[in-house]
């Protein structure tokens, strides 16, 4: 899957434009609205960015979970290479520690994370500022076609791009849940 990224200012026609791509057969789970104003993209009824994932604390979580990782095994090495777990309290204290620092660098990358916006949106920042919307679909390589009928009837979207999307299986999972979730009483 591929993310087309567009650049309006208009949410009414951003809420056509997502009404259009639904009716073509893309699911609300590929379609969503970047903005700064998100009570105005709600009084639309669009797909929003959740605010987390405005930020980059999913990915500055998981960095921080791959430097704990490497920290909590060093350690560990440390301890084995110089024979410090053969005394009397053995393995327990480095492994403690190690658990100690994996988590304590995990809870540092999202930390910083939560401060910084997402890597794939920092491009978009100076735009969000200015009031503008950054509408985004991810899709496959066939339904490439029907998202260019769409948006050549809708001359308020700019091209802004392309980029990395949502994996397919996460799409399609996500939709199912919401088709599971309307069939639920």
């Amino acid at each position: 899957m591929k993310r087309q990224y567009y650049i309006s200012s208009d949410l009414a026609d951003l809420k056509l434009v997502e009404q259009e791509l639904k009716f073509e057969g893309l699911f609300t789970p590929q379609i969503h609205v970047l903005s700064a104003n998100d009570a105005e993209v709600e009084k639309y009824h669009l797909h929003a960015i959740e605010a987390v994932l405005k930020q980059d604390v999913v990915r500055s979580t998981r960095l921080g979970a791959a430097a704990g990782i490497a920290a909590a095994s060093f350690l560990l090495l440390l301890a084995y290479t110089f024979q410090w777990h053969t005394s009397s309290v053995g393995w327990l204290p480095f492994t403690f520690l190690s658990i100690v620092v994996l988590g304590f660098c995990t809870w540092i990358g999202g930390f910083i994370g939560i401060q910084v916006p997402n890597y794939q949106f920092k491009q978009f920042q100076q735009l969000l500022m200015q009031g503008k919307h950054i509408f985004f679909v991810d899709i496959t390589d066939d339904q490439y076609v029907l998202l260019e009928k769409v948006i050549q009837s809708h001359s308020g979207l700019i091209h802004a791009g392309t980029g990395e999307a949502t994996p397919e299986w996460v799409v399609k999972g996500q939709q199912k849940f919401s088709e599971f979730m309307k069939v639920m009483p």
